[in-house]
């Protein structure tokens, strides 16, 4: 089974983006899964382009799409992605897209295809913070997550696909007060497990779990 993971390269001004730093360190097998790692711009239409030809050049069952959430506690799974952008800040191209459909004539939100309980359900239990989140916001983590679960549903593939939203890591809220950040290790830990839980539930259903937060 092949699962490509993804992170974002730095954006607004920072060198470092914690969800490239973790896919870097994530090994090329976790047992018989093959594990595809790729950084891809923090760029609205960009950002989809690449990772479109990365689906077709490695054709992945899983395609995992991972990103920075600064200010949160914990590893969140995405429930559900909108189809808007619109951006707080410029991306790294300049892009800042207001109130503007991702898709013109897309479907106005689709759920992730992931197994989001059964994640949150593995890493709490191995004393990882996580739980459901349900707004991946209007900047490019959404539109990636967006144009993925489109993009599988236009073309008939059979990719399963999601998001996962990572807090800070320390060294990027040295400067910061009261601030939540987690371990990078702690991270990668957490992505390997997710990407294990995907594998194991690729042809069942996800678990019943009470979980989910408005961010």
């Amino acid at each position: 089974m092949k699962v490509l993971i993804t992170g974002f390269d730095p954006f607004n001004n920072s060198t470092i983006n914690p969800s490239a730093e973790a896919i870097k360190l994530l090994p090329d097998f976790l047992g018989n899964v093959e594990v595809i790692k790729k950084i891809i711009p923090t760029v609205f239409n960009k950002s989809f382009d690449i990772l479109k030809e990365h689906i077709e050049n490695n054709k992945p069952d899983i395609v995992i799409c991972v990103g920075q959430a600064g200010g949160r506690s914990k590893v969140t799974i995405e429930r559900v992605a909108i189809n808007i952008d619109d951006a707080p800040i410029k991306d790294n191209d300049g892009n800042i897209p207001v109130d503007k459909k991702i898709v013109e004539d897309g479907e106005t939100a689709y759920f992730s295809t992931l197994p989001i309980k059964a994640i949150v359900n593995k890493l709490n239990i191995d004393s990882i913070p996580a739980d459901i989140s349900n707004s991946a916001g209007t900047f490019v983590c959404n539109h990636i997550m967006y144009q993925s679960l489109h993009y599988a549903k236009v073309k008939n593939h059979s990719f399963k696909t999601g998001f996962i939203h990572i807090p800070y890591i320390p060294e990027q809220t040295v400067d910061m007060k009261n601030v939540a950040s987690m371990e990078l290790n702690i991270i990668v830990d957490a992505l390997e497990k997710a990407i294990l839980v995907c594998t194991e539930y690729f042809n069942k259903d996800d678990i019943y779990l009470v979980a989910g937060k408005d961010a």
